[in-house]
């Protein structure tokens, strides 16, 4: 497709209504998202299970809320295309804002579960949806400025999070996720809706065919190479971080390492991260080159992460919060899944490749926990990160450039 030249420098349109309304919907998806993994522990303890029940059913509890993730991926997706980026908008965050509320109220594991599900569902549209409209109403010499804005923005959501399960009881910080979902839904009575989506609304196109993603050899790799470039910054997020008190454990840091702050840590990171490689993109007119140079860096932080010895906790959040910054190319790889596909179809691949790499955890994690009595925990997860960069890098090699590409067209 032709190229775009950048006809103003004036950075105005990044302040529309949409894109600030999209940052903020993208900052409530990742407080929910990761409120259970916060509040796991004092909630079901607070239910009455054992410490052993509470790995069991907390990991059981988990599972679900991604397998929301997974289904609802696929479906908002789906529907962006059919009815309208901003009937999944409204849709998603009605869904998982009402879904928090009823976890403050829980008092049965299953019906947690059940809910956990739910609100998975709902948060699974939210971010693909999000940055399909911004790129759709951004002129392309904004385009990476826009995505990384909302995921900055977003990405303190995980932050907030943290600081107010420190401030208040696990009920009330379902119930304050809730509530900033519900307030969110007001602001997004004002939004339009992408003028793209109108255009191609009015042809006789098929949009949001998901199976239309893998009708030949070609647009099945397309597809598996935007997911493949994500793959480092799961890896990073599900293991690194999420496991972050057994791998301080193994390279030697006296001090006990709680995972919650190293999560915190790792998105403070993310958040830095996502800003400059947005910059970094429209600098270089080149998305590859900018998610290459991320991917290198986080090769590097992962290989520091993993093979140092290190004796100070400070040291290693430090170390968290440089991969944090390393996989700051979150936005990035969406922006170039927007920018791959055709209007008919961008948010049915947006929002399906968002979850699917959230989803990758279903896998890495279980390959982790079970080569880890054999092997450990460091060399363990070293075999998952070999595979996940190789994969990476691969993808990046053989991915289309995107940058300035025109996005009026259908597939």
């Amino acid at each position: 497709m032709p190229t775009a030249t950048s006809p103003s420098t004036s950075l105005r349109p990044l302040f529309a209504l949409p894109v600030i309304v999209a940052a903020l919907g993208y900052f409530v998806d990742v407080y929910d998202l990761l409120l259970f993994n916060i509040v796991r522990v004092p909630s079901l303890k607070d239910l009455g299970l054992s410490e052993a029940d509470i790995s069991l059913v907390g990991g059981r509890i988990l599972n679900f809320q991604q397998a929301g993730l997974l289904v609802g991926g696929i479906l908002w997706g789906i529907l962006g295309d059919k009815r309208g980026r901003l009937s999944v908008l409204f849709g998603s965050i009605i869904t998982y804002s009402l879904a928090n509320l009823a976890c403050g109220f829980v008092h049965d594991p299953q019906w947690y579960a059940w809910l956990r599900f739910v609100a998975g569902f709902g948060l699974a549209g939210e971010l693909g949806a999000g940055i399909t409209l911004v790129s759709e109403i951004l002129p392309p010499h904004l385009r990476g400025y826009g995505s990384s804005l909302v995921a900055s923005v977003g990405l303190l959501g995980a932050v907030v999070a943290y600081f107010t399960v420190t401030l208040f009881d696990w009920r009330t910080t379902y119930f304050i996720g809730g509530g900033l979902g519900l307030f969110l839904l007001l602001l997004r009575v004002s939004v339009l809706e992408s003028g793209m989506f109108k255009r191609v609304q009015s042809t006789n196109v098929s949009r949001g065919n998901f199976w239309a993603l893998f009708r030949d050899w070609p647009s099945i790799l397309r597809y598996l190479r935007c997911m493949g470039i994500a793959l480092p910054t799961y890896l990073v997020i599900g293991i690194l971080a999420t496991f972050s008190n057994e791998f301080g454990k193994a390279v030697g840091v006296q001090e006990a390492i709680q995972p919650g702050r190293a999560v915190m840590f790792t998105y403070i990171g993310t958040v830095t991260g996502d800003l400059f490689s947005g910059i970094l993109s429209q600098w270089l007119h080149s998305r590859r080159k900018a998610v290459g140079l991320m991917m290198g860096l986080t090769l590097i932080f992962v290989s520091i992460y993993l093979f140092s010895k290190v004796s100070s906790a400070d040291t290693f959040y430090g170390i968290c919060l440089a991969m944090g910054f390393s996989i700051g190319y979150i936005a990035m790889f969406l922006t170039i899944t927007a920018e791959s596909f055709g209007t008919n179809l961008r948010a049915t691949a947006t929002t399906s490749v968002a979850n699917n790499v959230r989803a990758t955890t279903l896998l890495t994690i279980p390959a982790f926990q079970a080569m880890k009595p054999s092997l450990g925990v460091l060399e363990s997860a070293a075999i998952v990160a070999f595979v996940c960069f190789a994969l990476g890098f691969w993808s990046l090699a053989t991915i289309e450039e995107t940058f300035g590409k025109e996005l009026d067209y259908a597939e």
